[in-house]
């Protein structure tokens, strides 16, 4: 069959993140035989048109269309993304069957495809399934047996099955360079799964919570490539969590030194596994910082929100980066089940003991289905059970929601270092292109480092 594989995601901030799920696709389907195009919308500037003349140009059989998120998580300020996906299966209905899938869409399946109107939907990983759908499509006959198909108009689907093999992306189809030019970075996936329970937390239901590891050749090749073919200097693994298991990001980092890859490279770390011995390794490799995804300085949030780790364990791991040098940043979530004034100023006062290079900091949680936090915000009688998750709905702690902003902008201007997309402090989509624009390597949250002091709504 000829397909069309189109990246929905528009999204640019912080970064234009790389497709790499629905180029992990690609090997599978032309080892199926399948001929493939691909529409990355990333970088259109008119989606509609470019897809209607990427349709009247290839005449596709399928279109395969991928849904990174349903929206951008942020509050106040949220980009909800059905309404543009919607538009973009409507104009494909025309020309072929319509196939959804991705990460966002695989959040609430049945709901997603009823609201765009798509053919058919892949729920979790689609690199086994996609070719069975494609070829019931073909010889017409019903897929709806298939685990983690859904067909347009049914209620229900067989749940999806993990695979057991993790694919490589195939980024021949894609224009890698502009992703490493204007996003400053190329990402790499090592693993998929995780064992973990944090309350509002999507990842063991996309993944599944037994991880499943790739070769360490196999990622080694892959980033050889991404050097020798894509000039890529950068990389960010979009590992849940790259420190775990400890041995095998140690055995990887201790792989890449001995192969001398001419790369510097981030990643999001858990500081419950972090010890000098691997950050002697993770130097060894090339990484100049690290992302920790903190949520609170208060050891009541922390309990709510089924953190792993301590207020102890961030202490240790953050002193482990200074004295090493390595810059590091803490990821807080405000807003949560029992959070007060008095935790949030917790976690301020954490921060600036601390001293991280910069406090990436998310105004409320986004509620979604199948997570604890969705079962507490009803327990709660926050959300009403008929409450429609699509468009974002997110949890703010009935004890400082009437002063939550006010308190986060008074705190957070008073200190450079902290960033807050939401609020729009030291982050705007006007800054971040400005920034773009000078070609940065790495995570843009460095910079901040030159920052004189904070700014609210930067360059607006």
């Amino acid at each position: 069959m000829k397909l069309l594989l189109v990246s929905a995601n528009r999204e640019r901030d912080p970064y234009p993140v790389f497709p790499i799920g629905l180029s992990c696709l690609a090997g599978p389907l032309l080892q199926a035989g399948h001929t493939l195009s691909v529409l990355d919308l990333c970088f259109e500037q008119d989606p509609e048109t470019a897809v209607a003349d990427a349709l009247a140009k290839q005449h596709p059989d399928a279109i395969l269309i991928s849904l990174r998120n349903l929206d951008n998580v942020t509050w106040p300020d949220s980009r909800f993304y059905l309404p543009g996906l919607h538009t973009i299966v409507e104009i494909s209905r025309a020309f072929g069957s319509v196939i959804v899938g991705g990460s966002g869409f695989s959040l609430m399946p049945l709901e997603v495809l009823a609201a765009v109107g798509a053919d058919y939907g892949v729920v979790g990983e689609g690199e086994v399934v996609l070719p069975l759908l494609l070829a019931c499509i073909e010889a017409g006959s019903d897929p709806s047996g298939l685990p983690g198909v859904v067909v347009a108009g049914a209620s229900s689907f067989v749940p999806p099955s993990l695979i057991s093999r993790l694919y490589s992306p195939e980024r021949s189809l894609f224009n890698v360079a502009r992703y490493h030019s204007e996003g400053g970075m190329a990402n790499v996936q090592t693993k998929r799964g995780c064992p973990f329970s944090c309350s509002y937390c999507t990842y063991p239901i996309l993944e599944g919570r037994v991880m499943r590891l790739r070769p360490v050749e196999e990622i080694l090749a892959e980033i050889s490539t991404l050097v020798s073919e894509y000039g890529v200097s950068y990389l960010y693994f979009v590992d849940d969590i790259f420190n775990y298991p400890p041995d095998f990001a140690s055995q990887l980092c201790r792989a890449m030194k001995a192969a001398k890859l001419p790369v510097n490279w981030s990643a999001f770390i858990n500081p419950d596994f972090i010890t000098a011995g691997l950050m002697d390794d993770m130097l060894a490799a090339g990484c100049d910082a690290v992302e920790f995804g903190s949520d609170s300085g208060s050891p009541l949030m922390l309990k709510n929100l089924c953190k792993s780790f301590t207020v102890e364990d961030l202490r240790r791991a953050s002193l482990i980066c200074k004295e090493m040098g390595v810059d590091f940043a803490h990821y807080m979530l405000f807003g949560g089940p029992g959070e007060t004034r008095e935790t949030i100023l917790e976690s301020f006062s954490l921060m600036d003991e601390l001293e991280p290079t910069a406090v990436i900091t998310m105004t409320g949680i986004r509620i979604y289905p199948h997570t604890a936090l969705h079962r507490r915000a009803l327990e709660e009688g926050l959300i009403p059970e008929t409450t429609s998750l699509l468009e974002p709905v997110f949890y703010i702690s009935p004890q400082i929601k009437d002063s939550f902003a006010e308190l986060i902008t008074s705190e957070a201007m008073k200190r450079k270092n902290w960033i807050v997309p939401g609020l729009e402090i030291n982050a705007s989509s006007a800054m971040l292109d400005a920034i773009r624009m000078f070609k940065v390597k790495g995570p843009l949250w460095k910079m901040i480092k030159s920052l004189g002091r904070s700014h609210h709504r930067p360059l607006a």
